[in-house]
């Protein structure tokens, strides 16, 4: 369905346009709650896109439902739909040229962020309580921000990934929102894998994050950071990224388009679909990356995961500002947005190399648009990286 074929309505909700999917609820710890699922996890029945329709085209109906979509209907959360996502989740903006971009409910003149973009409109519109996404360089953690509700990229690996569409599979991570930090930590009980609780501390404040974010998004982000230290105690300033955060997300950039093109080149070669404004570019790059360079990356990357869990291993959290900037206006160009992206990506790339659970918490304004503020843990304390969410938002007055 072509997006000038769409009414206004379809071209702005966070929903996939057409019949809504359903699935049967079970009876359990989220009963009483709705959810949706980002449209590149499977649901037996019903298409899934992959936000191209040339994708939809060229791939058969499944016949299965994604793992991480039938935990949450077995936990008791009723399902209300599909969401919209990027087109192969290659975008952090949020925009879809075929089936409508997603309204931002908090800031509508700006992007809602992606490629999770459908998921956190619906949420942050108060549609559903629970929306899935998935997060391979931001993709959960940008929206949330931008649409200010909470969002959570867990540990790599730690929430299967069965039944749901590939982009990089070393950096792809589930994800979901939900606009009360109780929901999210309830959402993570059902998702996660048992353990990782406990305390935390010390508080890690990372100096090359603050210092890279519009001043004013820092100035709001930094009245959070006093009731987070009367929880973790005070806030030591630290500086992980040596190479800069440019540096970082060259190395990312690199190794994650490598990635890309080894997992849907063959389609995108064999099939060569329409794509909207941006993704076929970023395709091309990653099909013209030289080898060389992806292999730097990977090496990169070895050694930074290192250096990062070796900082966190002993229960510290890392904080700084979610998106160095706020989410871009929607008339921005194409190079306004790569100029975001670098910024955004160069911060987001610190938790996707170490593979880190990451959760970002709405706590700041700027001009009444959202501003996210991120805590970061070593991989298997989602649990209590999400406690301590959950403990921040009532001492900011958040929905908790």
């Amino acid at each position: 369905m072509a997006g000038e074929e769409l009414s206004k309505a379809e071209r702005d909700s966070g929903f996939m346009p057409g019949p809504r999917a359903a699935l049967a609820s079970g009876d359990g710890p989220l009963s009483g709650l709705t959810f949706a699922a980002k449209d590149l996890y499977d649901v037996a029945g019903v298409p899934t896109t992959y936000g191209n329709p040339d994708w939809a085209r060229t791939h058969p109906v499944p016949q299965a439902t994604a793992g991480a979509v039938l935990t949450l209907a077995e936990a008791g959360a009723r399902f209300l739909g599909k969401t919209k996502t990027v087109e192969l989740a290659f975008g952090l903006t949020g925009e879809n040229a075929w089936y409508g971009t997603p309204l931002n409910p908090r800031a509508p003149d700006r992007f809602p962020g992606g490629s999770s973009c459908g998921s956190a409109s619906a949420v942050a519109s108060g549609e559903v309580d629970i929306a899935l996404g998935s997060d391979t360089g931001g993709s959960v953690r940008i929206p949330a921000s931008y649409c200010g509700i909470f969002g959570i990229r867990p540990s790599w690996g730690a929430v299967s990934l069965v039944g749901a569409r590939a982009l990089a599979p070393s950096y792809d991570t589930a994800g979901w929102f939900a606009g009360r930090a109780s929901v999210l930590r309830l959402a993570g009980e059902a998702l996660l894998p048992e353990g990782g609780e406990g305390p935390l501390g010390p508080l890690l404040l990372v100096k090359e994050a603050w210092i890279n974010a519009d001043p004013a998004i820092a100035d709001a982000l930094r009245l959070a950071v006093e009731p987070l230290e009367a929880l973790l105690g005070p806030g030591i300033p630290v500086c992980p990224v040596p190479e800069t955060l440019p540096g970082l997300y060259e190395a990312y950039r690199r190794a994650q388009a490598e990635e890309a093109w080894a997992t849907l080149g063959d389609w995108i070669a064999a099939t060569t679909p329409a794509f909207g404004p941006g993704v076929g570019e970023r395709f091309a790059m990653s099909r013209d990356l030289p080898p060389g360079l992806g292999a730097a990356g990977r090496a990169f990357r070895q050694g930074f995961r290192r250096r990062i869990l070796g900082l966190l291993g002993g229960g510290a959290v890392m904080a700084y500002p979610t998106s160095a900037v706020l989410p871009p206006l929607l008339t921005s160009s194409l190079a306004e947005q790569q100029q975001v992206r670098e910024a955004t990506i160069g911060v987001t790339a610190i938790a996707g190399l170490a593979g880190l659970p990451e959760v970002s918490v709405p706590a700041g304004t700027v001009r009444g648009i959202p501003a996210g503020l991120s805590l970061v843990a070593a991989p298997g304390r989602d649990r209590a990286l999400l406690a301590l969410a959950e403990a921040l938002a009532g001492r900011l007055g958040l929905p908790a």
